[in-house]
């Protein structure tokens, strides 16, 4: 593994799959996105009760910000692993990414909303003001954002499993709130992460109908002994701040690693397939701990 990818991630060989496949399972994500799309006016502000808001919820606000504000962070990580530009590319990994990029840039809009969601529900709750609010989000923004994979299908994994832990975070958070615009909001946050996972599914699917199961699983197994949640290791306060939302939200994120196991479940073509049931042991061992 490496902290970083020196070297653009689709152009290693066998580690990618055909471009006219990730470009139609892209279509059908990005036609999802444009169907459900939704305005940050068209949260019923005015109804918005501040006084309704524990500590704890404010506190929690907080802390999704900061995680979602991160996008530009995200995207140049993702950009610079999948690159659309150079020469030097490969006409069939130009073409990988090329698709790739099209899902990119629908995503990246969809979570820059919710930072931007999140940025305008502190101001109107009181929670901050708008300059210092920029400027604490600055000091944590410009912080670098990495994963440690070398393969492609390894940073698919790991937003495969961020994604759905962020859906259900949202709705665990949904379930305590009682503020109504912060619940309208949740529901909408989860939602938009609900069919970030589906594409998710569907890529890392493909890989292990292309690459079979035998050779993936290592993969899927690797990720999930290194996973941590975006900002882990950058965010300032992240372990006790993350306990205390843990606490408020019953949530655990390794509940989403228990989608991995039914994803290659789906594709163990009989009852005892060792690769289905060494990654399902083997997340229970790490859940366990």
């Amino acid at each position: 593994m490496t902290e970083n990818l020196p070297e653009s991630a689709a152009q290693r060989p066998g580690r990618f799959i055909a471009p006219e496949e990730i470009g139609a399972l892209t279509r059908k994500a990005v036609s999802r996105a444009e169907a459900r799309q939704w305005s940050i006016d068209e949260l019923p502000w005015a109804t918005l009760r501040p006084e309704e808001l524990t500590e704890t919820d404010r506190s929690v606000v907080r802390f999704i910000t900061f995680i979602e504000d991160h996008i530009p962070g995200y995207l140049t990580y993702f950009l610079d692993a999948f690159p659309v530009s150079g020469e030097d590319l490969a006409i069939e990994e130009f073409c990988f990414n090329r698709e790739y990029f099209r899902f990119l840039i629908s995503w990246a809009n969809e979570e820059e909303r919710h930072a931007s969601v999140l940025t305008r529900y502190q101001i109107e709750a009181g929670i901050s003001s708008p300059e210092a609010l920029m400027r604490e989000l600055a000091e944590e923004g410009r912080k670098k954002f990495a994963l440690p994979y070398e393969n492609p299908v390894q940073a698919f994994t790991y937003t495969l499993v961020q994604e759905k832990a962020t859906q259900l975070f949202y709705q665990r958070f949904k379930a305590v709130a009682t503020e109504p615009v912060l619940r309208d909001l949740l529901h909408r946050l989860a939602r938009d992460e609900a069919r970030h996972f589906a594409f998710y599914t569907e890529l890392v699917g493909a890989y292990i109908k292309r690459h079979g199961l035998a050779a993936t699983v290592p993969d899927l197994k690797d990720v999930l002994s290194t996973f941590r949640m975006p900002l882990a290791d950058t965010l300032n306060g992240y372990w006790r701040w993350s306990l205390n939302v843990i606490d408020a939200t019953s949530y655990d994120h390794t509940e989403a690693y228990e989608a991995l196991v039914r994803l290659v479940n789906d594709f163990a073509t009989s009852r005892g397939n060792a690769s289905a049931e060494d990654l399902a042991e083997f997340v229970d061992r790490i859940r366990g701990i």
